[in-house]
């Protein structure tokens, strides 16, 4: 078993002007702690074992061994701190050697290396000590975000990304205006807010879409394979009997509205405690995440001429099992927003703010029950065309 040194790729010669505007800032919590992303990513865990299946089928059908070269690279976009990353890696490496075992190709398995990508803050130390110590491929870190390039031309032969996505490069800028029509007063995400602010969440989702399909196309040699794995929701689910990832934000933002609010000593009828921050610092916040609906994601994936779709359906997150209770619910959001909250509003809240939203998830039924999660993933996998037939189309 050959033994590989991780890397971090600190510099990247590719560079885009939309860069500077993006949110690059913000990672999952690192480290093993208790509040860390590696202890409460079993959520995210569930988008890799329901994916495992597929990947391995889609290798063995459409991964084209006889011209690949003496070197096979592959990139996972947004690994955070790699628990699940390593995990999805072990699983795409192992049945490309399986598909060359079956093919009586043993002599020429190819050398992997994984580069692992997500945003300069990214603590890419627990990544690399999260690293099995028998894998079949090299490592590398190459940080920052992967709405822009990453890698030189036609440098990667599979991409994979799996709940990233929903991510946004930035806050709609419209949502934040207090002169614009968007402008979601009063809520920290488009859910349960007006038309025009779910408009430019949808807008801002498409724009960044459009540009990772764009950048990896450009990564990607022709005939190379991705897949993605996106959370979305269903266009509808019954809100009394059933939630999905937009109910929980939704709820989540009411807690910061309770915070921002004066509390009263009801015994002698005076003000007691000022609120924890303003309601101004409520509205200068919204959390840059969008879950599209299947219909959404399917029109934006068919609009890219880059790629054929080799496959797309919707998939159930057997993740979901895994929280088995609110405290567990309010861990794993903890793990993925905590520096996003703690930059806006400072560290002195957070312990109060995931209280108060545990104690609103223990108040209804709905979130003890893992079955009532509706939300859904969405898997495709997309084959990179040949350059000259993305010129003619």
């Amino acid at each position: 078993m050959k033994m590989f040194q991780p890397y971090l790729w600190r510099r990247c010669s590719i560079r885009s002007p939309a860069l500077g505007r993006m949110l690059s800032r913000y990672a999952m919590n690192g480290g093993d702690g208790p509040h860390s992303y590696a202890q409460n990513s079993s959520y995210q865990k569930g988008f890799v074992d329901v994916a495992k299946p597929i990947i391995e089928e889609e290798i063995s059908r459409k991964l084209d061994i006889k011209h690949l070269s003496s070197t096979f690279r592959i990139a996972d976009f947004g690994c955070s701190t790699g628990h699940n990353s390593c995990a999805a890696m072990q699983i795409i490496t192992e049945a490309i050697r399986r598909r060359f075992e079956i093919e009586g190709l043993i002599s020429q398995i190819p050398n992997f290396y994984v580069f692992f990508n997500d945003k300069v803050t990214n603590d890419f130390n627990t990544l690399f000590n999260s690293l099995p110590r028998e894998r079949l491929y090299g490592a590398a870190g190459v940080p920052g975000s992967f709405h822009g390039r990453r890698l030189p031309k036609a440098i990667l032969d599979f991409a994979y990304s799996s709940c990233s996505l929903h991510w946004l490069s930035e806050v709609p800028k419209a949502v934040l205006d207090n002169t614009s029509p968007a402008w979601n007063q009063g809520k920290i995400h488009y859910a349960g807010a007006r038309r025009e602010v779910c408009e430019e969440y949808v807008n801002q989702f498409a724009k960044d879409m459009e540009s990772f399909l764009d950048s990896r196309a450009e990564e990607l040699v022709p005939g190379g394979l991705m897949a993605l794995l996106v959370p979305a929701v269903p266009a509808t689910w019954d809100p009394n009997s059933a939630y999905t990832m937009t109910t929980e934000n939704y709820l989540f933002g009411t807690c910061f509205m309770d915070m921002a609010k004066t509390d009263e000593n009801h015994q002698n009828k005076r003000l007691l405690l000022q609120g924890r921050f303003s309601k101004a610092k409520v509205d200068s916040f919204n959390i840059p995440v969008y879950f599209p609906i299947p219909q959404q994601f399917k029109a934006i994936i068919e609009r890219n001429d880059k790629y054929t779709i080799e496959r797309m359906e919707v998939l159930d997150n057997p993740g979901k099992r895994n929280l088995i209770g609110p405290k567990d619910r309010a861990a794993y959001l903890r793990a993925v927003s905590e520096e996003m909250l703690i930059d806006h509003f400072g560290s002195e809240i957070i312990e109060e703010l995931f209280d108060r939203y545990t104690k609103k998830l223990e108040a209804s039924p709905l979130f003890s029950d893992p079955d009532c999660d509706k939300s859904i993933i969405m898997f495709v996998l997309l084959q990179r065309k040949p350059e000259s037939y993305c010129s003619a189309s």
